[in-house]
């Protein structure tokens, strides 16, 4: 059995405005896409890049460096089908000074 999250996402966003890269595993581009309504082509065409390291697709970023897929109100347009990077924040990794701009509430407090 999995233990439970320490950290409970609020939703707040402030992680989909971090400079980085969203890394898409094996298959993900085709349920966004279906999420979507879109071919997986079409996905790829308009919202991914090449990753940096050219051994998979990253969702693009905007020029300020949040994600493509935040609507602008805080909400991840894909948010049910979201990539396992995206779902595993904060509790399967983070990134250094994750705590000064995420809004996660701490349950082991």
């Amino acid at each position: 059995m999995e233990a439970a999250p320490r950290y409970l996402c609020q939703r707040c966003g402030n992680c989909c405005r971090w400079p980085g890269f969203v890394r898409l595993e094996r298959g993900e581009e085709e349920r966004i896409a279906a999420f979507l309504g879109l071919t997986p082509e079409a996905f790829v065409n308009e919202f991914c890049e090449l990753h940096p390291n050219r051994q998979a697709l990253s969702i693009r970023s905007r020029p300020n460096g949040e994600c493509e897929m935040l609507d602008g109100r805080n909400v991840c347009r894909i948010q049910p089908v979201k990539p396992r990077q995206c779902a595993g924040f904060p509790n399967a990794w983070n990134f250094p000074g994750w705590r000064e701009v995420c809004e996660a509430i701490d349950t082991a407090r």
